[in-house]
């Protein structure tokens, strides 16, 4: 990389799963926004025909007038080429196909379990950790070997096993997280605070935040709006609104998949109370089945909905469609910002601004003071130059401790069970995990781990066998 007058150019940047139809996109739009950044985009994917697509949109985009940032996207055959004197590397992978990921979300149902999301706790979560997690030994080895000194930009769920497995395999590894749940959470407090106050404008970037918890199980201890407590003032929101819950402006709850009316955040707020911060369909996951994800017509009285696998084959479907416009030139990717923040931390990465913001790392600084060191937690840090600090979040208050604790033994055991193709690790797991906890019978619930982990047999190591 070469620094000139405030600007970096020559930068490389790998991008591991460099054929996304989503993130990739995203990432694109916001490179060539960024005036102070340019270089080499290395795309590399194992469906290479959709890295060459995204070949020809990236650099279609980039070669736009209005575009800032001039990068050059190339597609790379192999992982190792991709990471040879990176900067910077990218992982945005699906690990597996969506019929691996139908029977995470929906094998469990036979038992009465389900799942809104599937991704990151729950019996989903696990199974989908155990194919994931030597996905990324492989991602780890590679950077060891072909650009150790390069920060790694974590995208993939579920995020703080992707990030642990890349640390347990390469200690020295300069890797983080990144995920936008906690800034869907500051967006509604920026809502109440102009319905509350009668300002206007106010966005999620005015609302400080002190964050604490594991990824997609975040809270805020603090919340303030220019030196304005919101506590007490989304307390007295949740109070007179905690039927109906909280929608933005020009959105409904039931007009998506993704969306949610917030009313199990306002319920968690009113039994432990801090600020729950995540979508309600990631939260509803981390607590007891019998509490919102008892059975569909449950979660529809929460006001937030379940995911079916079919819908997002169906989306897929959409994307691909879409993919083929872009690469064709038939549409464009229009460049507005898109509210993600990784190529801001990627500048102050190069020491050209500094940031705070939420992100997922061990907790080697004990920035959650009672849980273990080597947990992957998600809190703020301080972005500056080649540097990542931990911001001290505080200690979790004992009746959230006891909610986490199951799930970051759950972290520990999942890796274990990957690394070593442990299947009584994988029963623990399935038995511990409060979804599944007093659900079904202990022997149904390891036939179910069984079944589920015969689906997912083909992106297995062989030790399963």
């Amino acid at each position: 990389m070469r620094y000139e007058n405030g600007r970096v150019s020559g930068m490389n940047i790998a991008y591991i799963g460099g054929g996304s139809r989503g993130w990739a996109w995203t990432f694109m739009a916001d490179l060539a926004m960024e005036p102070a950044l340019s270089g080499t985009v290395l795309l590399y994917d194992i469906d290479r025909p959709a890295a060459e697509n995204n070949r020809v949109i990236g650099n279609r985009l980039s070669a736009k007038p209005d575009s800032a940032g001039k990068w050059e996207y190339v597609v790379c055959p192999t992982l190792t080429e991709a990471l040879d004197g990176a900067d910077f590397v990218v992982i945005s992978i699906l690990p597996g196909t969506f019929d691996e990921m139908a029977v995470d979300v929906h094998m469990p149902e036979r038992l009465g379990i389900y799942q809104s999301v599937g991704d990151t706790a729950g019996p989903g979560g696990t199974i989908r950790g155990l194919r994931t997690a030597p996905m990324f030994v492989e991602f780890a080895e590679a950077i060891r070997q072909r650009c150790p000194n390069a920060w790694v930009i974590n995208y993939t769920n579920p995020m703080a096993l992707c990030v642990r497995t890349l640390y347990h395999v390469f200690p020295g590894i300069k890797a983080f997280g990144c995920c936008h749940e906690v800034f869907n959470t500051q967006t509604v407090l920026a809502g109440i605070c102009e319905r509350v106050l009668g300002v206007e404008g106010v966005t999620r970037r005015d609302v400080e935040v002190n964050v604490l918890g594991l990824n997609h199980f975040t809270w805020f201890s603090s919340a303030n709006y220019k030196g304005v407590d919101l506590f007490p003032l989304y307390r007295e929101f949740v109070d007179a609104h905690y039927a109906e819950g909280y929608d933005a402006p020009s959105t409904h709850w039931m007009d998506s998949h993704f969306l949610c009316a917030h009313r199990v955040k306002f319920d968690l707020f009113r039994r432990f109370g801090l600020i729950a911060a995540a979508g309600d369909r990631h939260l509803a996951e981390f607590m007891p089945g019998e509490e919102y994800l008892r059975d569909p017509e449950t979660v529809r009285s929460w006001k937030f909905s379940l995911t079916p696998v079919d819908w997002r084959k169906a989306d897929l479907k959409e994307r691909l469609a879409r993919s083929a416009r872009l690469a064709g030139g038939e549409e464009d990717i229009a460049l507005e910002p898109t509210g993600e923040e990784g190529i801001l931390l990627i500048k102050a990465l190069c020491g050209l601004t500094r940031v705070i913001s939420n992100v997922n790392v061990p907790n080697s600084a004990l920035q959650i003071a009672n849980l273990p060191a080597d947990t992957v937690v998600e809190t703020n840090a301080l972005f500056g130059r080649d540097s990542i600090r931990p911001v001290a979040a505080g200690a979790l208050p004992g009746d959230i401790l006891a909610l986490m604790e199951p799930h970051a033994a759950n972290q520990r055991r999942i890796l274990d069970a990957a690394l070593n193709c442990d299947r009584e690790l994988v029963y623990q797991a399935f038995l511990t995990d409060p979804l599944v906890k007093e659900r079904a019978e202990d022997a149904a619930v390891r036939r179910l781990a069984d079944d589920m982990i015969a689906a997912t047999a083909r992106y297995l190591p062989d030790g399963w066998k």
